[in-house]
């Protein structure tokens, strides 16, 4: 076992492991922290804990000391010059005539930093903007580049549900979310119904994705020939959540369908992975979608480098 606290630079924002240092941290406080981009100001958002080896990737980074009063009214004070910033780098990108979109700015809890973040379609050569606000500003500029997902979760809003965007609210990382589990819920593959503020897929696809996957490994897939109490039938779709199959027969020339609880009916030949059609899906939303999926893929590669 290993001792660890959590700590995260924004909130919502991931949860990094820190070695405690010896410190008795709780939930709330403000810590110095050891990083590889120097030391940063962070909050505990999990007291000291122990955790398993296997569970921490090593060599962890330690808590260098407990923020003082000093170092937080100086947090305060370069965070709330951080609207000014912002502004004036919104004129200078116009100056420059740079086809990027400004997201934030933010200081680096002593100043000696000032980072702005950005979304652009393609790669900006911004050495001379950086010139420029260096100049102004006094202090190492660094531009840093993110996607859509993060761009909306410094932006905030609320989802389709009426809720504050997950992103804003709750969610620290970004999973990547597929069009298969989509399919695996029986969700119409319709892109304005699937994707989320920032135009990806959205990201609660995943929250029952791992219940859906355990509950389909019981029942037959669509296109199966199954045994019923009234005889054999082809699987016409499913109900997952309340495992209710429905079965279609063909009698006399007619074809009808029949509701059948999972556990009542037996498999005589199974069929491959196949997902119920939705009359609402095409071509062209599938292909929309899976653009959707690899620039997901693609900026949560990006983001791990």
């Amino acid at each position: 076992m290993k001792q660890i606290v959590g700590v995260n630079f924004k909130n919502p924002g991931k949860i990094y492991y820190f070695d405690p240092n010896n410190f008795k941290l709780e939930k709330g406080m403000h810590v110095i922290v050891d990083t590889a981009m120097g030391e940063e100001y962070g909050e505990v958002v999990i007291a000291n804990k122990d955790v398993a080896d296997e569970k921490v990737a090593e060599p962890l980074k330690q808590v260098v000391r407990i923020a003082t009063a000093k170092e937080d009214k100086m947090r305060q004070e370069f965070k709330d010059k951080e609207n000014e910033a912002f502004e004036k780098c919104q004129e200078e990108i116009k100056k420059f005539d740079l086809p990027m979109k400004l997201i934030e700015a933010e200081y680096k809890y002593d100043g000696s930093k000032l980072t702005f973040y950005f979304s652009s379609e393609k790669r900006i050569d911004f050495r001379e903007l950086v010139k420029s606000l260096a100049a102004i500003f006094k202090t190492r500029i660094e531009m840093r580049q993110i996607g859509v997902r993060d761009e909306v979760r410094r932006l905030g809003g609320n989802g389709i549900c009426g809720r504050e965007l997950c992103c804003c609210s709750f969610l620290r990382n970004f999973d990547t979310v597929s069009i298969k589990m989509a399919k695996e819920q029986n969700l119409s593959l319709n892109p304005t119904k699937i994707s989320g503020n920032c135009g990806r897929l959205m990201c609660c696809l995943k929250y029952e994705h791992e219940v859906y996957c355990d509950k389909l490994k019981a029942l037959p897939k669509i296109g199966a020939e199954v045994k019923t109490a009234d005889g054999i039938g082809e699987v016409a779709s499913v109900e997952t959540l309340k495992e209710m199959v429905r079965v279609k027969f063909h009698e006399n020339g007619e074809t009808y369908f029949k509701k059948y609880s999972a556990k009542d009916i037996v498999v005589v030949k199974d069929v491959e992975n196949s997902y119920e059609k939705n009359e609402m899906d095409n071509e062209e939303d599938l292909k929309e979608l899976e653009k959707l999926e690899k620039l997901d893929k693609q900026e949560n590669s990006d983001s791990n480098i």
